[in-house]
């Protein structure tokens, strides 16, 4: 038998091609060569080339001076890397992205999906059924290479096709129109010193402002931690919500960006961190155009008090919890790390750092601009402040809500929403999306705030609030929120890789004393929240919707 044997001259493994090195040059362009731009680089190249192949990955590493395994790990984590092997076909040129989240379901997005499917040449577009991508208010939506398509059908998608490879950028407000309005004079008090930074934390912790990513931790006592630790010190900004039903940082950043990047200044001037990394969810390609221009613009005019660099995140659910997010700015898997020590000693770059989402930031600037008071008082029955609602399912008209915090689902409903959809009675809901639980009707009167639904057993985490009708199956909704847990478990521990997989096949098969046994194995032995919480729509389903499992 003949073999060919290895050439002692070059090194193990896969060679470099010169020709794949010059490509990857050409499509990094200017980028630095670091680890922590790993996923940056990867971004590019598909940007150019479609997909990533084989060859292409051996050149990066070789460009970044990393082993080819470490690069590919990288590129196999995250969803929206498409790596392709030797002798493997590339994906079609376009890809048409259709959610599946519940809010989407519900609206017909498998039926959509079909045909979608049936319509089109597999050669030419990849139809590409995908969890949440923050639209779920426009239920059901797709996007099309680049472009966002809001209540999708046939039609439109298919018009899409033709703009796939530019987003739709919205009005919002710019540099210009934000000053207009007082933007930018607390950042000048802060940085002149005029608002010192002991006073602004005192105002932020009488505000009773919290993080309303989902953890609530009150952000002055934050800001108060961080600046504690010896620096130097960064920060990180969340913008990758990824919860099924949660949207409202795009809303935000569609609308009014500067709310975030004022907030974000304050916070790091105040805190004493010396560069901002805004994380963004990939399937914001809009917001993305967005802050690229804004923050250009404040370069421009010498508003830019922090460094502020913007980093793709690439499909990962998991890159939302803070430690995992830090692990992929890194340049890394997104992995959460075992705590503690916890970010705000031990962050990003073995740095103290200073965390939050874009919800919390956007209202820093009126907080310090009105004071305390003004902010605390908006709330209802002695709970602090104001809450962007994510709405999506059978009412009448979902969207981001801006509302008292304390307000119940009914008082939401009603007066936010237009109350129900025609034909639906509230049947049940999710307050805080697919980890927060699910609870009947009769629980509609509890406050949407922290603190209401942790004594059974849920949450309001970042106030996601899906409306189910009295017709819709709750072991359907649950089932769907199973499937994306599966979907989107990094697979670092056990009980979270199996325990998901294993309860997507319990909800077609029900066995209720082993599924709730493995829901408290998985929220025991779990590393980070997503195991310990994915299980809470199982349990009340259990508890709550017993008759769906008969």
């Amino acid at each position: 038998m003949n073999r060919m044997l290895r050439d002692p001259s070059l090194p193990r493994g896969r060679q470099v091609e010169e020709e794949a090195l010059a490509e990857v040059a050409a499509l990094l362009g200017g980028l630095e060569r670091r680890r922590d731009m790993l996923i940056e680089a990867l971004h590019l190249i598909q940007d150019g080339t479609g997909c990533l192949h084989a060859r292409h990955l051996a050149a990066l590493a070789e460009m970044f001076r990393l082993s080819q395994a470490e690069v590919y790990e990288v590129a196999s984590f995250y969803h929206h890397f498409d790596v392709v092997k030797e002798g493997e076909t590339a994906p079609a040129p376009l890809t048409i992205r259709i959610c599946e989240g519940l809010s989407c379901e519900m609206a017909g997005a498998r039926e959509l999906i079909g045909r979608l499917r049936a319509a089109t040449d597999p050669d030419r577009v990849r139809i590409q059924p995908v969890p949440c991508i923050g639209r779920c208010d426009r239920a059901p939506a797709a996007q099309v290479g680049r472009r966002a398509v809001d209540h999708a059908d046939l039609g439109p998608i298919i018009e899409a096709t033709a703009l796939a490879h530019e987003a739709a950028v919205p009005e919002y407000e710019t540099l210009e129109a934000y000053r207009s309005v007082q933007g930018y004079r607390v950042l000048e008090r802060v940085v002149s010193g005029a608002l010192p930074a002991e006073e602004a934390i005192a105002v932020m912790s009488d505000s009773g402002l919290r993080g309303l990513g989902g953890a609530g931790f009150p952000a002055g006592r934050k800001w108060s931690i961080v600046r504690g630790y010896e620096g130097p010190r960064l920060m990180t900004v969340n913008a990758d919500e990824g919860e099924p039903g949660t949207f409202k940082d795009r809303f935000w950043l569609e609308g009014s960006p500067h709310r975030m990047l004022e907030g974000a200044l304050i916070a790091a001037a105040v805190v004493g961190c010396e560069r901002i990394y805004i994380y963004l969810r990939d399937e914001y390609p809009a917001v993305r155009e967005i802050l690229l221009r804004e923050i250009a613009a404040l370069e421009e005019a010498g508003l830019l008090s922090t460094p502020i660099e913007l980093r793709r995140g690439a499909g990962a659910y998991i890159c939302g919890e803070e430690s995992a997010m830090i692990e992929s700015i890194e340049g890394k898997r997104g992995l959460p790390r075992h705590r503690p020590p916890y970010i705000a000693e031990n962050g990003l770059f073995g740095r103290p750092t200073l965390n939050h989402n874009v919800e919390t930031l956007a209202w820093v600037p009126d907080i310090l601009r009105h004071g305390a008071k003004w902010f605390a008082d908006q709330g209802l029955d002695g709970r602090p402040g104001l809450r962007s609602y994510s709405v999506s399912g059978r009412v009448r008209n979902p969207g981001v809500k801006i509302a008292p915090a304390g307000i119940t689902l009914r008082q939401l409903i009603e007066d936010f929403c237009g109350g129900m959809a025609e034909g639906h009675e509230l049947g049940a809901f999710l307050p805080g999306g697919a980890s927060g639980g699910i609870f009947p009707a009769e629980m509609a009167d509890l406050p949407l705030d922290f603190g209401s639904f942790e004594p059974h057993g849920g949450f309001i985490g970042s106030h996601a609030v899906v409306v189910l009708g009295q017709a819709d199956s709750v072991r359907a909704a649950a089932l769907n929120t199973m499937r994306f847990f599966a979907h989107e478990s990094c697979g670092q521990c056990t009980p979270c890789r199996a325990g998901t997989a294993r309860l997507v096949e319990l909800l077609e098969a029900p066995d209720p004393p082993l599924m709730e046994e493995l829901v408290q194995v998985m929220a025991d032995a779990s590393i980070c929240g997503l195991g310990q919480a994915a299980g809470n729509c199982v349990l009340h389903l259990l508890k709550y919707f017993p008759e769906e499992l008969a």
